[in-house]
């Protein structure tokens, strides 16, 4: 859970009305502490948990050496002739290994995966061979002592760290865990994610519309990116603008929620309670970013859960999750080796106009363009209540809080969609 945050004349450089971006990462990180609890599940069913204790491998991975190749196993004495010739005594299978011993002048056929057998130390493909009859034939230039063999051990040798702690479960090491034999792990439990809406113009899809009001995009938008994730969650629906049913459902969520998120209702009016509600029922550490789109993002805690008070506008509603709660969400649940989005670099394939002084985060399309070369465009509309332009783009360009307009040709940094997605 959340530490005791301190007054904020105590946090250096504090400013609500321009906050870095990283000073706003900074800020969360320091006040995240990873949930504790475990449990024990089943590796089927462990993807995308995260792991609370080191796995140690309990035998060698592989177990045996075996064959990587379709080939001919035979010793390596035999290369001492530019050409050799052997005689085939056996074939060797996955799950049936060969009993006798292979002597000089001799050697098997064997399959990808099969055990060596005793007295070979080498493997040939078997594209490399001409066989007549029981014997084989082959050129031993470019032949390597030890070649096409896996060494048992090669990946993993026993008593070895297979899998760390604070590890997110991919499907790979789903496999991995799975090859040695071992049937259930220790996770840490779920992180409780409560979210809702706010604000009197907002409709539930399936609602009809009435004057003046809009469908609720943003709970949708908030399930699919909370999904993606290694955490329980709870739709709280729409709340309306009015102090008492907004602390209300402050109060449900925290006796449920490690983290509460909401969207609309952090912005500057007569109407927006929450930031108010914060200070009442537990703290404030910020409430505006120099960041476009997203510039109200609210963050704190609700008595013992943390809080992301996160823009109303759809676009904004992605950007702030993307760049601040799905890392902190990561580290909370106790993953160790989480980190911020991977940035790559490509040429703009169109000027784009900013003033300095808020970091941006505009919808993007990387493309090649005739020259078989990579760049990257605007999507077009940037406002942040264009949600199509999320469907549209595949990146977000990020354009730093010093950087002005760009000229065709200029680099800019990129977060490609399919790393976060």
């Amino acid at each position: 859970m959340i530490h005791s945050l301190p007054p904020l004349n105590e946090i250096n450089d504090y400013d609500p009305n321009s906050l870095t971006v990283d000073k706003a990462r900074e800020l969360i990180q320091r006040y995240l502490t990873p949930v504790a609890e475990q449990e024990e599940i089943a590796i089927y069913d462990a993807l995308q948990r995260v792991t609370a204790d080191n796995i140690l491998a309990p035998h060698n991975v592989p177990n045996h050496n075996n064959s990587a190749m379709d080939g001919y196993a035979f010793h390596s004495r035999e290369l001492i002739s530019p050409t050799v010739e052997l005689k085939v005594v056996g074939n060797v299978y996955a799950g049936h290994p060969f009993t006798q011993a292979v002597a000089s002048g001799e050697a098997v056929r064997i399959m990808t995966g099969a055990v060596i057998p005793e007295g070979v130390d080498t493997v040939i493909m078997q594209e490399h061979v001409v066989r007549e009859g029981d014997s084989i034939r082959f050129d031993n230039k470019q032949i390597s002592v030890g070649q096409n063999i896996r060494l048992a051990g090669e990946d993993i040798k026993q008593g070895a760290v297979a899998v760390k702690t604070g590890q997110l479960i991919t499907p790979a090491h789903m496999g991995l865990i799975a090859s040695l034999g071992i049937p259930t792990i220790k996770v840490y439990r779920r992180l409780k994610v409560a979210f809702f809406s706010t604000g009197d113009e907002l409709s539930s899809v399936g609602e009809a519309l009435k004057e003046g009001q809009i469908y609720d995009s943003n709970r949708y938008s908030l399930k699919g990116l909370l999904t993606s994730l290694p955490v329980e969650c709870k739709d709280f629906g729409v709340v309306r603008d009015n102090p008492s049913a907004l602390k209300q459902v402050f109060n449900e969520a925290s006796q449920w929620a490690d983290v509460i998120i909401s969207s609309g209702g952090v912005s500057v009016g007569d109407a927006d309670f929450i930031k108010t509600l914060m200070a009442e029922l537990g703290q404030v550490v910020f409430w505006k970013i120099a960041m476009k789109p997203g510039r109200p993002l609210a963050y704190g805690k609700i008595n013992h859960s943390h809080f992301f008070g996160l823009p109303g506008n759809p676009v904004a509603v992605m950007v702030t999750f993307y760049q601040f709660v799905q890392h902190a969400l990561y580290l909370l649940a106790g993953q160790e080796t989480t980190t911020h989005l991977p940035q790559v670099r490509y040429r703009l394939a169109q000027p784009i106009k900013k003033t300095p002084g808020r970091m941006e985060f505009q919808r993007g399309i990387v493309f090649k363009d005739s020259d078989n070369e990579w760049r990257v465009k605007v999507t077009g509309n940037q406002s942040s209540g264009v949600l199509s332009s999320m469907t549209q783009a595949n990146c977000f360009i990020v354009l730093s809080q010093e950087c002005g307009s760009l000229n065709i040709g200029d680099w800019v940094e990129v977060e490609l969609f399919n790393g976060i997605m």
